[in-house]
């Protein structure tokens, strides 16, 4: 007879399958190239984490507003699409902070327009699990069934734990392409003030103002032509190279 801890025990079963799914989920996530790749294959792995899930999807959102999306397959981007403008059961996860369960969308009430869509799409039961990034991005992952009833107790859990493994290796992710974007943005920054520097120094030459007086020039200027101080710099720049060129 098969003991508790035996391979034959269910439990047993169910914690080596979510422990295959983490490993998979960490090295895919961990082996994207950016957000969007990571998001793209966690929204994919997501489709295979129980059985009788057909569709799934991830959605971030960022001040309020959904930032990436992802998604197994264009009918689960719709069935999230459609939560955007009218409360769905992965909105209610990230405002909630909580797993969300509908077995069974014919009976469904919770959100009166969003169901009755998401049931002309094929969709008969969704799990959604929220998702904690870091403190400027919330998400939730949603996992679409086309069968009712077949997303019980035993889902809940692993969603939860998807949901939660996921919230950490992306928020690596998000880290990593910030400081990959440091040396970039840095040198564009560099660049925008060494140029208005320069222009701040055309401008004291020729009204033989203070400094705070040439950027106050500078920023009127560019209130006035609705361009950003960086063009009216660099236009006041080559303006200057050219006349001294002539000379």
């Amino acid at each position: 007879m098969a003991g508790p801890g035996s391979d034959g025990d269910p439990i047993s079963l169910v914690a080596v399958e979510t422990a295959a799914l983490l490993r998979e989920l960490t090295a895919g996530l961990l082996a994207s190239n950016d957000l969007e790749e990571a998001l793209d294959h966690l929204a994919k792995t997501s489709r295979h984490a129980l059985p009788g899930v057909s569709w799934s999807s991830v959605t971030l959102l960022r001040a309020g507003e959904p930032a990436s999306v992802a998604a197994s397959d264009r009918r689960a981007r719709r069935l999230d699409s459609l939560q955007y403008a009218a409360d769905g059961p992965a909105m209610s996860a990230i405002r909630q902070r909580e797993v969300v369960l509908a077995d069974d969308l014919s009976t469904e009430t919770r959100w009166p327009e969003w169901t009755p869509r998401a049931v002309t799409y094929g969709a008969c039961a969704v799990l959604a699990a929220p998702v904690d990034v870091d403190d400027q991005v919330l998400g939730s992952i949603s996992l679409y069934a086309c069968q009712p009833d077949v997303l019980g107790q035993g889902a809940q859990l692993t969603a939860m734990l998807l949901a939660e493994h996921a919230g950490l290796l992306l928020a690596a992710v998000r880290e990593r392409d910030r400081r990959d974007s440091v040396p970039s943005d840095l040198a564009g920054t560099l660049a925008s003030g060494e140029v208005i520097g320069q222009a701040i120094g055309v401008v004291m030459m020729q009204r033989r103002c203070p400094p705070a007086e040439a950027l106050d020039v500078l920023r009127g200027a560019s209130t006035a032509l609705s361009i950003p101080v960086e063009d009216v710099a660099r236009r006041l720049v080559r303006s200057a190279e050219d006349r001294a060129r002539a000379v």
